[in-house]
């Protein structure tokens, strides 16, 4: 079973400001809860224990949301708010427990969890990437990626098929045949231009890293934007190890661009057990009058 995941927070969130000037960009709600505790439930459901999150001095929001707010608790126990005390309370469940590791520099994903080494130790772990929000309510992201690590103890990239025109948004793989929606990895690029790419596979924010990789994290040099690239580790890693591509179930949404963000927030809203009704009825009454029927992409 993966015990750790690594959470990499310590990026600014430049797509988001102002926002972001003073909240980080993990704290931004989709509905009534932040990112970074849908990634999170994602990692306690899959098994994982201790979550590491690597952070920058900006970030300590992230720290007071799963700390204990005694204030907060007495206030909303002396009021009589059972329901919002329980779900205070279970934002860390019990057995759960959270480290911060600062990162000096930023100097890319790669550093980031080069950052965590010490902490992981001689033991498979999880990256998840909190702008990458995945919905499947049968079984999530990265419990799924346990499965397939428990079946083939190797290295697994969480992948999934994009548009080709978007590949140098992306770290892209080109794999064996896909079995049951799992590849071995023959090549991984990062952020190739279209006709460079080896396939329209993508890599997103879900890892299932094994703890060589950490000694190729400390040996690579800085790659695509000046920063050190997971996926240049990865790739030498693949000369020693397999390493394999899994095409999750689930709908991804990027929540790093406002466009991802916004569809999120939507689509949360209509499964929401308190507010779909009234958030379907509000969307038909605002959307059909302001249809224009003489622009089809509106």
């Amino acid at each position: 079973m993966i015990t750790k995941a690594v959470f990499p927070v310590a990026g600014l969130g430049t797509r988001f400001l102002p926002a972001t000037k003073a909240n980080p960009k993990e704290m931004l709600p989709v509905v009534d809860k932040p990112l970074i505790q849908y990634a999170a439930e994602e990692a306690i459901a899959a098994g994982v224990k201790q979550l590491i999150f690597v952070t920058s001095s900006s970030k300590r929001a992230i720290e007071d949301h799963f700390d204990k707010n005694y204030e907060l608790e007495a206030e909303l126990e002396k009021r009589n708010k059972h329901e919002l005390l329980s779900i205070v309370h279970n934002i860390l469940p019990e057995g759960v427990s959270c480290v911060y590791i600062r990162q000096p520099e930023a100097l890319g994903l790669g550093h980031a969890v080069l950052c965590a080494k010490d902490v992981v130790g001689n033991e498979a772990f999880a990256v998840i990437l909190a702008d990458d929000l995945i919905d499947d309510s049968a079984n999530g992201c990265l419990s799924q990626m346990s499965e397939q690590y428990d079946k083939y103890k190797c290295s697994i990239l969480g992948v999934q098929l994009i548009d080709v025109n978007e590949t140098e948004k992306y770290g892209m793989v080109k794999t064996g045949a896909l079995d049951h929606r799992t590849g071995e990895i023959e090549a991984i690029v990062e952020k190739p231009k279209p006709a460079d790419a080896p396939s329209n596979l993508a890599v997103v924010g879900r890892y299932i890293l094994t703890p060589e990789i950490f000694s190729y994290l400390e040996t690579t040099k800085k790659g695509a934007g000046g920063e050190i690239q997971l996926t240049d580790a990865i790739d030498e890693l693949l000369a020693d190890q397999p390493v394999m591509a899994y095409q999750f179930h689930g709908k991804r949404y990027d929540c790093g661009s406002k466009l991802g963000y916004l569809e999120a927030t939507i689509e949360y809203a209509l499964k929401h057990p308190k507010l779909q009704e009234d958030f379907l009825r509000y969307l038909r009454g605002y959307c059909i009058p302001n249809l224009d029927v003489n622009h089809p992409d509106k």
